[in-house]
């Protein structure tokens, strides 16, 4: 079987020596080739060569923002039954989407799951979402969510060492900072009335959303990677409401209050904003948007489990 490695070399919790014998491990059961990615957008351009070339399957050793790159770049031509087989072995700091479809967050069992898994013809078959024409593993979002990975994304870039604790302090800044009298989104779900009044609109394609240490942050815990979309809004920007919410994510709680906007299995979500909102997709900031159309792209990828 023919594979490709594609590292980060710069992830989080990634070791030369933790590479090197992830490498060897695969190298001994599979014909393998190794890639270091060298830029932003590299691994894009590494599985999408993989996906043309015959690859059997792409293994991928970085955070979720590597992993949203090789899932784009094994899609550049759309859903095709030809994809290779896409495999994760977790590298960031927290590993969303890897964590949520069962794969251990250590490296080495991660690695022994895989190639079980390969013996075993264990494959799973996933959906992925789309907001316009690039995809993501499991989450989007505008407003708060993606004004605090810009916070987060500026602190990295100073050198700082990301943690969860920067994680929730940039969260609690970022929603004192907010235009949290005014809301700026309206949202359109099908068959349903036009929501004019959300201060915020995440996107899940799995569950957990995140994750806050070894917590699950549960925006939509009905939604999965065999279904539609999960959407949560909030249109009350308040402390009791806002605190109302975060309890109910944190709890895993399915409701949250009248200002709570849930919904799972959705083909579709349409967000527009009065002014340009920040976005994030898996993890990474991409600039402010006046418009995103999410989809849901069923039965997307196969993924070795």
């Amino acid at each position: 079987m023919r594979a490709l490695l594609i590292v980060n070399p710069h992830a989080t919790s990634t070791t030369e020596r933790r590479r090197d014998l992830l490498a060897h491990a695969l190298a001994g059961e599979l014909s393998l080739k190794v890639a270091r990615t060298e830029s932003r957008g590299h691994a894009a351009h590494l599985a999408a060569a993989a996906a043309d070339s015959g690859v059997d399957v792409v293994v991928v050793h970085g955070g979720d923002g590597t992993v949203n790159e090789v899932a784009n770049g094994l899609m550049y031509r759309g859903v095709r039954p030809d994809v290779p087989m896409l495999a994760v072995v977790p590298g960031g700091s927290t590993n969303v989407f890897a964590r949520a479809m069962g794969v251990d967050p250590d490296p080495t069992v991660a690695t022994e799951q895989i190639l079980e898994a390969l013996a075993a013809q264990r494959v799973r078959t996933v959906s992925l979402g789309r907001a316009d024409e690039r995809y993501f593993t499991f989450n989007a979002g505008l407003g708060l969510d993606a004004e605090t990975v810009r916070a987060v994304e500026k602190r990295r870039a100073a050198g700082r060492t990301i943690t969860n604790a920067m994680h929730v302090r940039d969260a609690i800044l970022q929603f004192f900072r907010a235009h949290r009298r005014t809301p700026r989104i309206s949202l359109e779900l099908p068959g349903r009335d036009r929501i004019d009044d959300a201060h915020l609109v995440f996107v899940s394609n799995v569950d957990p959303w995140t994750y806050l240490g070894n917590v699950p942050i549960r925006t939509n815990p009905g939604t999965s990677p065999t279904t539609g979309l999960g959407v949560f809004a909030l249109t009350s920007m308040s402390l009791p409401h806002g605190l109302q919410a975060a309890t109910a994510i944190v709890s895993g709680r399915t409701s949250g209050g009248k200002h709570v906007v849930r919904t799972d299995d959705v083909p579709w979500a349409t967000v527009r904003c009065r002014e340009p909102v920040a976005f994030q997709m898996d993890g990474d900031y991409l600039g402010e948007r006046s418009e995103v159309k999410f989809t849901s792209v069923p039965r997307a990828l196969r993924l070795v489990v």
